[in-house]
Parts: C-alpha cells; structure tokens; sequence
C-alpha cells in the first residue's frame, strides 16, 4: 500500500462537523468518479428504494427535512433503543 498523502493527525484537529463534511464530500467524489460496478446495487437494495420511492410518491407531505431529522436524532432528550 502507497503512503498515505494526508496527515491524519491534521484531520484529527478539525471540529467533528468539519471532519463529517469531509467524509460527505469524500464519499460524493467516489459516488460520482466510482464506475457502476464498483458500486453494484443489490436486488434487494433496488427493491427498498423502489419501496420507499413508491412511499414518498404516495404521500410527499410526509418526508422531513435533514436538518429536522438530524436535529431529533442527535437529540440528547431522545431515548434510545437498546
């Protein structure tokens, strides 16, 4: 394996929001460089976004913005599943 080109230890200085961004926009260039078979969707993986694609066309009122979802997911009041 090649040496690494970035400084972990510099990535460890970032705030946890800026390391997330990071890892975001890492995965959306491989998302957007990565052939099509580097990425294979299962049939069951189509199968659940055909389900939940038919459910937001079914009822679009129901979908949530991230920013809404994100807030009462990191919620610490939320309880949690065990």
């Amino acid at each position: 394996m090649a040496p690494s080109v970035v400084d972990l230890n510099a990535l460890r200085q970032l705030s946890v929001a800026e390391r997330l961004q990071l890892v975001e926009d890492l995965w959306d260039s491989i998302a957007q460089d990565a052939p099509d078979e580097a990425l294979p969707m299962t049939p069951e993986l189509a199968a659940e976004l055909d389900r939940r694609i038919a459910e937001h066309e079914r009822d679009p009122a129901a979908a949530q913005p991230w920013d809404v979802v994100r807030a009462r997911l990191l919620d610490p009041a939320r309880p949690r599943q065990s």
